[in-house]
């Protein structure tokens, strides 16, 4: 029986960092604690907002441990896993003993393997704890249907995370594994932008980066989603959400970038991100603040 339940956006806060450019657990918990409020339906720490792929596994893991810690079983914590196969284990072991709730499984590091290595991948990491997994269907890890139906016989494994875009490929899965009591999530960057179209196929959960910088409107966007109120969730989308994207795909990783910018903006000193990531431009930086100034009027004119 899956042990989880969600009910809420799934918030995936960002990993700050000092001057020194060292891992500061105290803004960390700080970040979380404000967003409680908002009834986030889980914390995903040291994820790909988190800046995963930049930190090492004792990084990772203090970062899950400071979550952990702040959220004292308000709603789930799923840490992220995954990379190197030692990284991976070490990370799940980590999170176990800081108390998370589940894994979430980012791809294997740079190889590609074979769908029966990816399934092996993902049954070695969830044999290295106790804790049920989340598998990320993204990058160097992509998963056929079968192997997800082969994956959901595992009662470790309790979920899915499509980051690939493929929307064919996603309601197979979904359809493939009918019955197993997975979640389904979207991962795609800025995912509000395409829910409507995975709540089609059967995939009800999103995971969201603007909810780390700007809570009052993605809670907001949440509850019109799943209301049903259509007429306010599209004039979120149009006026707050396809601008925010149109920056974003100005450079490559400003799906982090932007958000750590946002804090900054909003006066949370979160730090820069690590390279190869880049920070925006003052231009790009006023233009979103422009966004977040949008956005932040139309949360009070709809809470109003």
């Amino acid at each position: 029986m899956n042990p989880l339940h969600f009910d809420g956006v799934l918030f995936f806060p960002v990993t700050p960092f000092d001057e020194a450019g060292r891992v500061d657990t105290d803004v960390l918990a700080e970040h979380i604690e404000a967003r409680l409020p908002f009834g986030p339906g889980a914390v995903f720490p040291a994820c790909g907002t988190g800046e995963f792929h930049a930190l090492s596994a004792a990084e990772a893991a203090r970062v899950t441990d400071a979550a952990a810690r702040v959220v004292a079983g308000r709603v789930p914590v799923v840490a992220g896993a995954g990379g190197p196969l030692g990284h991976a284990i070490e990370l799940a072991r980590a999170a176990e003993a800081s108390g998370a709730d589940a894994l979430l499984v980012l791809p294997p590091y740079l190889v590609a393997g074979t769908t029966a290595g990816l399934v092996s991948y993902i049954e070695a990491i969830a044999d290295a704890s106790a804790l049920p997994v989340i598998v990320y269907h993204r990058g160097t890890a992509r998963y056929t249907a079968d192997a997800m139906r082969r994956l959901g016989e595992n009662p470790k494994v309790v979920g899915f995370k499509d980051g690939l875009g493929d929307i064919g490929l996603a309601q197979e899965i979904v359809l493939a594994t009918e019955g197993q009591g997975l979640h389904f999530f979207n991962g795609l960057l800025t995912a509000e932008l395409s829910q409507g179209a995975y709540r089609g196929i059967g995939i009800p959960l999103y995971s969201s980066a603007a909810f780390a910088m700007i809570p009052e409107l993605a809670s907001l966007h949440y509850a019109a989603y799943t209301s049903g109120d259509e007429a306010v969730r599209l004039r979120m989308l149009a006026e707050f959400y396809r601008p925010l994207v149109s920056l974003r795909d100005e450079t490559p990783g400003f799906g982090v970038s932007l958000v750590k910018a946002g804090l900054r903006l909003r006066g949370l000193d979160v730090g820069s991100v690590r390279p190869p990531l880049v920070d925006p431009t003052p231009e790009q930086t006023e233009r979103l603040r422009a966004i977040l100034d949008t956005g932040l009027a139309l949360a009070d004119e709809l809470t109003a």
